[in-house]
């Protein structure tokens, strides 16, 4: 990357800080996915529960496989099988999903990504089974959510737009044409159309602010990351 990009890049990180702070969501900047997988692992300690929900962005840091290396860590990731990246078969995706979920809600650290944070200081998650958002707002005592800068906009309004202008037509997208899913209509033509069948935008979930503001972190990496 360039230098005035990591420089850019770091100030407007700055900037979004500030706002989350504010609303008691402790950030933690990272020039790049080497140093947010480095800062991860700093602050989660050996031996506890880990839960996991579907991220592009976990899978870009890679995360995941340092803390199988680990061995001292139970994970519960439905989106992870046998050290791989796995998406379960549309046969058995719903009960997989409930069961590694479930499970997930229950660990000590929960690792997500998010779809936007806005300059306003609120973090918006989109989900389609509801499980990632379920883990973000109750459950795990402890979340951290890992964000490149380009998830960062102005306000909520903007938040939700870039969910289905960006983050669903490209998700639902790949999960078609690599794992094999049903295809939805923005997957198709990368345009929202409000469906009702087969959709991967269910569930949403803004956090305004944090009452107990030890729960959720957030790391924000200095680079593009996930959808």
């Amino acid at each position: 990357m360039r230098p005035e990009y990591e420089w850019y890049n770091e100030k407007f990180a700055e900037r979004c800080i500030k706002v989350l702070e504010r609303n008691n969501i402790k950030c933690h900047y990272a020039r790049d996915r080497d140093g947010a997988r480095a800062k991860l692992l700093e602050l989660i300690p050996d031996g506890v529960t880990i839960g996991a929900g579907g991220s592009l962005t976990l899978v870009q840091v890679g995360i995941m496989e340092e803390l199988e290396k680990r061995g001292t860590h139970t994970i519960h990731n439905p989106y992870r099988k046998d050290g791989k990246e796995y998406y379960p078969p549309l046969e058995t995706v719903l009960q997989e999903i409930a069961e590694v979920g479930k499970q997930a809600l229950t660990a000590d650290v929960f690792l997500t990504g998010i779809n936007a944070i806005s300059m306003d200081g609120k973090l918006v998650a989109t989900d389609g089974f509801g499980n990632r958002v379920a883990a973000l707002i109750w459950g795990p005592e402890k979340v951290y959510v890992v964000s490149g800068v380009n998830k960062i906009v102005a306000n909520v309004d903007e938040a939700l737009r870039r969910v289905k202008a960006v983050a669903a037509p490209m998700n639902a997208s790949r999960l078609e044409k690599q794992h094999g899913y049903p295809p939805t209509p923005c997957g198709t033509t990368g345009v929202c159309v409000e469906c009702k069948d087969i959709r991967h935008c269910t569930y949403t979930v803004i956090v305004e602010c944090q009452t107990f503001p030890q729960r959720i972190e957030v790391v924000l990496v200095g680079e593009s990351l996930g959808y």
